[in-house]
């Protein structure tokens, strides 16, 4: 699977996103609320920057008053994010 995912230049780069995604939210997990990690999930990075899936909006609420603090974390490990957006999950 992996030498197949490879040959693919567009699956490559999901691939790389993919772990990218991961491992911003690895270095943030120590600076959410212990009340809130599980409501938290990686999203989607991009060239604007990376989204956070929230449960809802009182999660949200939260993590924009720590976005300058979690941007920061991130910096101090050499990754440069333009930007942290925030997207509630929706029920469906």
């Amino acid at each position: 699977m992996e030498r197949a995912l490879g040959r693919s230049q567009p699956l490559t780069s999901l691939m790389q996103r993919l772990r990218l995604s991961q491992l911003y939210m690895q270095i943030l997990q120590p600076y959410l609320p212990p009340g809130i990690q599980s409501l938290v999930q990686p999203g989607p990075v991009d060239d604007e920057g990376w989204t956070l899936l929230v449960a809802n909006a009182a999660v949200s609420a939260k993590l924009r008053q720590l976005l300058p603090r979690l941007q920061e974390a991130l910096e101090k490990k050499g990754h440069k994010v333009n930007a942290i957006r925030l997207k509630v999950q929706t029920r469906r």
